[in-house]
């Protein structure tokens, strides 16, 4: 067996194989761009799919006809380095089938790749109808920040106050800092909530109370390094 001299490439099946992957690609990043729910520009990102699957599907396509360009790809990867840190787990997951399709149709496995991404894809949408009919959305990790300015009310009434609000609107509520001088008082409480409304009474109520309260909501997805 000849290791160094690479096996001839059909030019045809190459072709078939890029026109394949081109296709599969563009309906994934279609259904990314308009369907997906990660919280960046989707409709920037969702271009780069059909690039990646046709770049490792030519990758994929040269390198299995010798071990020799094998062996020299494993070395040149071992240097690149991916400064961009990708924190989205849904883009991660996009980027990934990306690839699979590359690989897949790179070493023609035509019909198991096409079977893989018809379940894959059904399984996503079947997911969002199913979402949808139900009403579910993806609960979102949060931090209420609470300013309130000395008044006439003790910290331990304001605080037995806002406790009872979120505990009434909110079911699961973690306070995770409270500091007190002698001008204001703050308070950051972790929960997780499905949407908006019960946001709107919170402030709604509180400021009710205390008309000089200032509310803050940050996601924790959003922080950096979280």
């Amino acid at each position: 067996m000849d290791f160094t001299n690479p096996a001839p490439l059909s030019i045809p099946t190459m072709v078939f194989n890029l026109l394949l992957g081109l296709f599969l690609s563009v309906v994934l990043a279609v259904y990314y761009a308009y369907w997906g729910e990660s919280l960046s520009n989707r409709s920037r990102f969702a271009p780069i799919l059909p690039l990646l699957s046709l770049i490792t599907l030519l990758v994929i396509t040269v390198v299995k006809s010798s071990l020799a360009l094998s062996l020299g790809l494993v070395g040149a990867l071992s240097i690149v380095r991916f400064r961009t840190a990708i924190k989205d787990p849904e883009e991660l997951i996009f980027l990934f089938f990306a690839i699979a399709i590359g690989l897949g149709l790179g070493a023609d496995q035509r019909i198991a790749t096409v079977i893989a991404f018809l379940v894959i894809m059904a399984y996503l949408l079947i997911r969002r109808l199913v979402n949808g009919a139900l009403k579910l959305s993806p609960a979102n990790s949060l931090y209420l920040h609470i300013q309130l300015p000395k008044g006439e009310t003790s910290d331990d009434e304001a605080f037995d106050f806002i406790r009872g609000v979120l505990g009434e609107e909110l079911r699961r509520v973690d306070l995770r800092r409270l500091d007190s001088d002698g001008e204001q008082m703050q308070l950051v409480f972790y929960f997780r909530a499905r949407s908006a409304d019960a946001l709107a009474r919170i402030a709604q109520r509180i400021h009710a109370r205390f008309a000089d309260a200032a509310l803050s909501v940050v996601e924790q997805n959003n922080i950096l390094g979280g």
